[in-house]
């Protein structure tokens, strides 16, 4: 099986561990999602080395267009034996609203590429059925990767710190966004109003996210600072639900400077 096609080392300015996680720190936020996207491809081709397939999660947001960008072109990494993932999805958009997540993952990475299988979040009218059929389809098998972001009030996926739970029972939920998320929604572009952001949503619940064998966590911009101080140094609380990362086995933090706290 070829492995993926060497690059230019991306060299990061600061590399440590908080708790069980690996931070690393890079100039500019090309050179967080180049080194991200190396070392999700590194890890992809080693794994297939043994293995028919591998299943993977994504997050849907500007913050990980570098790095998707980037792997997307990234030659050697056999994309017919991968089965993709989406973490969360708006409820009561339209099927072809460009701002659902599946649909955005779709411009970006899904159409061109030829995967095995994507299963896309389709909440419709029955979002509670919706949610029962993704997590048995995510239960069929385990998960070896997940590639996520840090909102700026500190959610994974969905999980805003109304609602977040480290012991959450379900695999996927659907769950009211805080007002924080919503307008985060909006100051990304993607809708016209704040009033035009959905207030509901499915996502793949916090214990679902962690029980994945690798997270890769990819956080640029100044906006995140805040966030991603909480996440590193406050208490592991769902206040901050991405403090709960420091408690993986496995995951690394990729940061611009911008977004890191102590550069």
């Amino acid at each position: 099986m070829p492995h993926a096609q060497a690059t230019r080392p991306i060299a990061p300015l600061s590399t440590r561990r908080v708790d069980k996680l690996l931070v690393e720190t890079f100039a500019t936020s090309r050179d967080m999602g180049a080194a991200a996207a190396s070392a999700v491809a590194e890890a992809m081709t080693a794994r297939l080395q043994d293995r028919d397939g591998i299943r993977m999660i994504f997050a849907s947001a500007p913050s990980q267009s570098s790095m998707i960008d980037q792997l997307r072109s990234t030659a050697g990494i056999d994309w017919s034996r991968v089965t993709a993932f989406h973490m969360d999805e708006f409820i009561g958009l339209a099927p072809e609203a460009p701002q659902r997540f599946a649909n955005w993952l779709d411009r970006h990475l899904f159409h061109d590429l030829p995967f095995r299988a994507v299963h896309r979040i389709d909440p419709g009218a029955a979002p509670k059925a919706e949610a029962r059929r993704y997590a048995a389809l995510l239960d069929e098998a385990p998960i070896d990767f997940v590639c996520l972001g840090i909102g700026v009030n500190g959610h994974i996926a969905f999980n805003d710190p109304p609602i977040a739970d480290f012991d959450d029972p379900l695999d996927v939920k659907e769950v009211e966004l805080d007002a924080v998320c919503r307008r985060q929604q909006f100051d990304d572009g993607g809708f016209e109003s704040l009033d035009d952001v959905p207030r509901s949503a499915l996502t793949l619940t916090i214990p679902r996210l962690l029980r994945a064998d690798r997270l890769f966590c990819i956080v640029p911009g100044a906006h995140k600072k805040e966030a991603v101080r909480q996440a590193l140094h406050g208490p592991t609380t769902t206040a901050c639900p991405a403090s709960i990362l420091r408690r993986h086995a496995d995951c690394t933090l990729y940061l611009d400077e911008e977004a890191d706290p102590d550069a």
